[in-house]
């Protein structure tokens, strides 16, 4: 059985990593998005990282966004198979990691094997720059998974958030709805993906990229707690439903009350891709 990191380890230091490597066994994602992701993964990733696609393995892209959004979740049992492909099993112990800090698929995935009820799973604090800096070399040598059968799950264990609930939320105040974008296309001035710009009614902007320090690694345990205290105001986490743009950033925020020690907040995965496709009410402004 392999290690189960603490309450608060949700985070894994790259130097750390290296150091693990030579003694330790351990399942290692690469989770880069965007553009050729995998062909840039293909081109040098760390030794033995093996690939996750955004599209294609941690969602399930569907025509009409309207219905969920860019990014809904895949069905699980998809996914339990995903984990089983990649050889990921309740005995695993994950490390993954992307090009943005965590910020993109890196915390979408630590979100999802956790709500498939897996607790051995670890972001890599400062992604793949920081494991450079560290002193891993990249490699563009082929990885082969060690398969097992498909992980034991039968539905997402942490909380989500549906359109209707975050409408009542709006409506009446029943949770503190947190919107994670920049702050621009929260106040509407401008959207550079999805067809409308603005934001939820009542929702508060608290940007993701807060979470993190000018070199691009979360904030301490500590001061992020300071943090979101400020913002919750009294209110316990299970109030919280955290939304981005489709589901994605927002699990950094995730993380970061996780590592915190403040509990998960609900995910509403459509986010403001889902919601702004539908006549839902909608507003700019600070």
């Amino acid at each position: 059985m392999q290690p189960t990191p603490s309450p608060n380890q949700h985070l894994l230091d790259a130097a750390e990593l290296l150091q693990r490597q030579q003694t330790e066994s351990f399942v290692l994602i690469d989770a880069r998005s965007g553009p050729e992701a995998r062909l840039r993964y293909q081109a040098g990733h760390l030794p033995g990282a093996l690939f996750v696609d955004l599209e294609q393995d941690l969602a399930r892209v569907v025509a009409d966004a309207a219905q969920g959004g860019r990014h809904p979740l895949p069905p699980l049992p998809d996914f339990v198979r995903l984990l089983g492909q990649l050889g990921i099993g309740p005995a695993s112990t994950v490390v993954v990691y992307d090009d943005k800090s965590g910020a993109n698929a890196a915390a979408r995935f630590w979100w999802m094997l956790r709500s498939a009820g897996h607790t051995s799973v670890q972001v890599l604090d400062g992604g793949l720059a920081a494991a450079v800096a560290a002193g891993f070399a990249l490699t563009d040598a082929p990885e082969q998974p060690v398969p097992v059968a498909p992980y034991p799950a039968l539905n997402w264990q942490l909380p989500l958030a549906t359109a209707a609930e975050v409408q009542h939320a709006s409506q009446t105040g029943s949770h503190l709805i947190l919107d994670v974008r920049e702050a621009p296309r929260y106040r509407g001035e401008t959207e550079p993906i999805d067809l409308v710009a603005g934001h939820i009614p009542g929702a508060v902007n608290v940007p993701f990229t807060g979470n993190l320090t000018p070199d691009g690694h979360y904030l301490s345990p500590q001061q992020l707690q300071q943090k979101y205290a400020a913002v919750l105001a009294g209110r316990d986490a299970q109030e919280v439903i955290v939304h981005c743009g489709s589901g994605v950033t927002a699990c950094h925020t995730l993380l970061a009350f996780t590592q915190a020690g403040l509990g998960t907040p609900r995910l509403y995965v459509g986010s403001w891709s889902e919601w702004s496709r539908n006549d839902f009410p909608q507003a700019t402004g600070a």
